[in-house]
């Protein structure tokens, strides 16, 4: 299967073709135990980032985190 044959700026076409790929390579019981291991998920992660962090900069979550590993 040649990519040159299919417009791949599709995203129709291009799951169509990565569906077909695992397909092929797994069987279907391979490709179904594939798919199951990705969820999109919900709610809003920037929301909820914001929310456990607050304002903390990357550098103070950092310290906690050494912090944290001291405890252990």
């Amino acid at each position: 299967m040649s990519n040159t044959a299919y417009n791949l700026k599709d995203p129709r076409i291009v799951r169509q073709i990565g569906l077909n790929a695992l397909l092929n390579s797994l069987g279907p019981v391979g490709m179904a135990n594939f798919l199951r291991q990705f969820d999109t998920g919900t709610g809003d992660y920037t929301k909820e980032r914001d929310t456990l962090n607050g304002n903390q900069t990357v550098d103070e979550i950092y310290d906690e985190i050494l912090v944290m590993r001291k405890h252990q």
